[in-house]
């Protein structure tokens, strides 16, 4: 497969100054410039390490149609992309952004660029040396802890590709400059305010004690990891961020330590088979029919190849569950519907600088497709638009007068800021009769409205039908209040890429791109399509919403409109 070639931009989209403007305001302090002291180039220094002993087999599968592109010099990330067919690095030109600009230095791709045979392979290992060229010694941004940590692993899972192919000279340096990125990472580990760098830098210490030390130092890394495992992991195996695209993530790192400690000999920590086979079947409950992963929290559509890769990988098959009460999230799967809904509250500080705002929000796909969606979040799209999409408004669910239903609250170890609440969230379940209820509420609106969200929802035995009915109540025990101004609010559908909607008489028509077509209708007055974007495939894609506008009676108890709003999507089984 091929892609048209395109001139390379002729200037940035935004100035230098509003560039470091935005990364400064959506990464805080993780993403400052590392610094490092003569001592600590020093204690990074080290003896050149003899060489592999042992190479880690990665469980995420190379992406070919990404290694193809990049060989034809084409580097995409996100809705940015430079051009450069000579097979120069991206580096050596100015690149779109920081974040642009970042992702490449984390290497992710290089892989991919490993899968194209020996022309690829020669190219990677050119890019690689031509990085330590640049910046091999040190540089202030690219080795920044959690990129560290990223690229030195994706270097590890090249293996002897990487570091047996080539002259004594460049592997030498290959290794040299591995070893002190890795001994970098295990310096400021302590003081790493990223979570997602801190698990990775623990994988990483163990995967090189391993793999290079010989088993030096291995018990330390354990301990460290294990240590990292409890505090990231729920007990129902969900990561602690709520993002089932990280939990997928942490799991596959830990399947390859796990590998690695059963190749060298060693025994397998208990925790670390308990932790792969509960996130394993948190893995296999997010798992949709289409094979990926819904874009909870700042997760994406995962690759239907890496989340195949995790579940073949697992030793025993993963248990069946609906409800996962640790990790918030509930399940409703009859025919070939499954909805999910969020039911939890933002994680606690420092996990939820990346979380979402979308309590009550919910999924819902017919098999391969997906019908109702939320905006969706993928690392590779700008900063901006991943911050965007945090919002209570980016989710498919009701939002009053434009505020979300948690509080973003800022966290000053890391300067960025995570969801709190909402408070008072459940969700009770009942199933009879081959049907499912579900009665779930959060009063994240109380402290400026005085109401209660409440979302009830009800899917038939045969799956063709979804009742739901969302309303607004002010408690009883609050009283009745003196403001009677009638209070705005949306109840949002945020539809999938992949679905056409049109009006057509009292209903609201959404054919799918696979096959399914559904019907929505309401009882409320009017609902009306608006364009809304979906990030969850990687770029920024246009799409549509259903939205219902009403004005609640700030006294209402929730019982009848205009406070309570009753809705259903309908499947055409006549296809």
């Amino acid at each position: 497969m091929t892609e048209t070639v395109l001139p390379p931009p002729t200037e940035p989209r935004r100035s230098d100054e509003d560039d470091i403007a935005l990364w400064a305001r959506f990464r805080g302090k993780t993403g400052e410039d590392a610094k490092a002291s003569a001592g600590h180039r020093l204690k990074i220094a080290g003896t050149k390490p003899e060489g592999f002993g042992l190479y880690p087999r990665p469980v995420n599968p190379p992406d070919p149609l990404r290694g193809e592109r990049l060989l034809m010099g084409i580097w995409r990330i996100g809705m940015d992309r430079m051009v450069l067919p000579d097979g120069s690095a991206p580096w050596t030109e100015q690149m779109p952004s920081r974040h642009y600009s970042d992702r490449v230095h984390r290497f992710d791709w290089l892989a991919d660029l490993f899968s194209q045979g020996d022309v690829g392979a020669d190219r990677a290992r050119l890019l690689v040396d031509d990085w330590i060229e640049n910046f091999g010694r040190f540089d202030g941004f690219s080795w920044r802890s959690s990129c560290t940590a990223d690229r030195a692993w994706s270097w590890i899972c090249c293996g002897a590709a990487l570091f047996e192919e080539g002259d004594d000279a460049a592997i030498d340096a290959r290794l040299d400059t591995l070893n002190r990125q890795i001994r970098h990472v295990a310096a400021l580990v302590d003081s790493d305010r990223d979570p997602i760098g801190v698990f990775r830098s623990a994988v990483l210490s163990m995967a090189w004690a391993i793999c290079v030390g010989r088993g030096k130092e291995l018990d330390e890394a354990i301990g460290r990891l294990e240590s990292v495992c409890t505090a990231q992991f729920f007990p129902d195996g969900g990561h602690v961020s709520r993002s089932p695209a990280r939990t997928a993530r942490c799991l596959s790192d830990l399947m390859v330590l796990e590998d690695l400690l059963i190749r060298s000999d060693r025994p397998v920590p208990d925790y670390l088979e308990k932790w792969i086979n509960r996130a394993g079947g948190m893995v296999a409950f997010f798992r949709a029919r289409d094979g990926a992963l819904p874009p909870f929290h700042d997760g994406d559509e995962r690759r239907v190849e890496e989340i195949d890769a995790i579940i073949t990988r697992l030793k025993t098959a993963p248990r069946q569950f609906s409800i996962a009460p640790k990790s918030g999230y509930q399940k409703l799967q009859k025919g070939e519907t499954c909805l999910y809904l969020d039911a939890g509250a933002g994680p606690e500080r420092p996990y939820g600088d990346k979380a979402h705002a979308g309590s009550l929000s919910f999924e819902l796909h017919d098999r391969d497709a997906r019908i109702i969606t939320s905006c969706g979040n993928s690392p590779e799209t700008d900063l901006d638009w991943q911050a965007a999409v945090r919002r209570t408004s980016a989710h498919s669910t009701l939002v009053v007068r434009s505020e979300d239903s948690s509080r973003f609250i800022k966290n000053d170890d890391s300067d960025l800021l995570y969801p709190e609440g909402p408070d008072g969230i459940s969700a009770k379940r009942l199933e009879e009769a081959d049907e499912i209820w579900l009665d779930a509420q959060h009063s994240g609106y109380k402290r400026i409205f005085g109401l209660l969200h409440r979302r009830r929802l009800f899917m038939s035995g045969d799956g063709c039908r979804l009742t739901g009915e969302d309303s607004l109540s002010r408690p009883v025990s609050a009283g009745l209040g003196e403001d009677e101004t009638a209070i705005e609010f949306d109840i949002r559908f945020h539809l999938h890429p992949t679905i056409t909607a049109m009006t057509s008489g009292d209903a609201i028509i959404l054919r799918s791109e696979y096959g399914p077509v559904w019907r929505f209708k309401t009882t409320h007055a009017k609902a009306r399509l608006e364009p809304t974007v979906y990030l969850g495939r990687g770029i920024v894609e246009k799409s549509e919403q259903i939205v219902l506008t009403g004005q609640a009676d700030p006294n209402g108890d929730g019982t009848n409109p205009p406070n309570c709003v009753r809705w259903v999507f309908l499947k055409d089984t006549s296809r």
